[in-house]
């Protein structure tokens, strides 16, 4: 795990809780960690994620959806989408999943995220194992041609400024632990294959329930 960032806050002790992960771990019958779906606008992130979340909580798995354009009207909406303003959107979030997971709390994170480095930072913030980075793998092309939220035409016309993908750059993920091809799979195939990689690597199990 990485070492701490300077905190500008004064006097605060850490506090350790009674009520430890291991123990909420084994309240729930799984072991908590955070999915990071990453992947263009359009790519199937959110669509995935609470894809997954519904199979795993069929399964009786504790979960939670922490969703980029959710996030943006609380926690987050302070942010603009500049490229400082994204590191830290992706800072905030990735303390918030590191929270989660010592809850024990199995968290799927949608978020664009479009900086390798950013994502190294979160998956640092972590234990050994807990961070699997999950790409939605599409093209550019078959995003625009969903647009579902009309994002890329504006993009084109100018209307949107430093958009992923049109004026700002994506960094495809190096090493995922997961690809899933969500340009070209089923989305039943894709969750399919996001539950198998969580049960090979003993998260859950087949009888989480």
């Amino acid at each position: 795990m990485s070492s701490q960032p300077t905190s500008k806050s004064s006097n605060v002790v850490w506090h350790q809780a009674e009520i430890t992960r291991q123990k909420r771990e084994q309240a729930n019958g799984h072991r908590s960690a955070v999915l990071w779906f990453t992947g263009l606008s359009g790519a199937g992130k959110s669509t995935l994620a609470h894809a997954v979340e519904e199979r795993l909580h069929e399964m009786g798995a504790k979960t939670f959806v922490i969703d980029g354009d959710n996030v943006r009207h609380g926690l987050c909406g302070d942010l603009s989408f500049s490229d400082v303003d994204r590191v830290e959107n992706i800072r905030r979030v990735g303390e918030v999943a590191k929270l989660f997971v010592e809850s024990g709390t199995l968290t799927l994170t949608a978020f664009i995220s479009p900086f390798r480095s950013d994502r190294e930072k979160v998956r640092a913030l972590l234990a050994e194992g807990d961070f699997i980075e999950v790409y939605c793998r599409t093209s550019l092309e078959v995003c625009e041609s969903r647009d579902v939220k009309g994002l890329y035409a504006k993009a084109r016309a100018g209307e949107i400024p430093a958009f992923t993908g049109i004026s700002s750059p994506y960094e495809e993920p190096e090493h995922p632990e997961i690809i899933a091809d969500t340009g070209s799979l089923d989305l039943e195939v894709c969750v399919d294959q996001v539950v198998a990689e969580l049960v090979s690597r003993k998260i859950i199990s087949m009888s989480t329930k």
